[in-house]
């Protein structure tokens, strides 16, 4: 019975991909801005639009584009007053892959793993992004701001020039 329940295991293993198994045909990325709540606009290689919202985000993303063939996306955050940035998530080989070539996976090394993309692992160098504010001149403000700043954080010749408002 023990040789049997080995001989089903080894069978299982070689039918089926590690990768597959191990890490599914989606990968789940966050994507964090400063400030938050920046638009997030997610594209896949072929330039569909995957995603839209707001950073901070959870997305689903898919590992592949078909069969060996490597997902890439470019991830663009927008906020009003701030510098537009890009950043781009590629596709390399996924560990667990080269598990079949150890297990002896050969239809999961040539036929499961690559059909359901989970060869591939996507990466980013970077998921928090900062957005840099544009100078005053470059945004158009029709409205009156307020910043309020404590005075014990403000030099000294910056807190001389300030006006205190009248309380009426």
């Amino acid at each position: 019975m023990k040789k049997l329940s080995i001989a089903f295991g080894v069978v299982a293993l070689s039918l089926s991909g590690c990768a597959s198994i191990m890490s599914g045909r989606t990968q789940t990325m966050t994507f964090e801005s400063t400030p938050e709540l920046s638009d997030i606009t997610i594209f896949n290689k072929a330039g569909k639009k995957v995603h839209v919202g707001q950073a901070p985000v959870t997305v689903n993303l898919k590992r592949s584009a078909g069969f060996f063939v490597p997902e890439r996306y470019t991830v663009v955050f927008e906020k009003e007053g701030y510098e537009k940035k890009t950043i781009n998530v590629s596709s390399h080989v996924n560990g667990w892959y080269v598990g079949n070539i150890l297990l002896g996976g050969l239809i999961g090394l040539l036929i499961v793993d690559p059909a359901t993309g989970a060869m591939y692992s996507l990466s980013t160098k970077e998921t928090n992004i900062v957005l840099n504010a544009l100078n005053k001149g470059d945004i158009n403000v029709d409205a009156q701001s307020l910043t309020i700043v404590s005075t014990t954080e403000l030099p000294k010749d910056v807190l001389d020039k300030a006006k205190p408002i009248p309380m009426n």
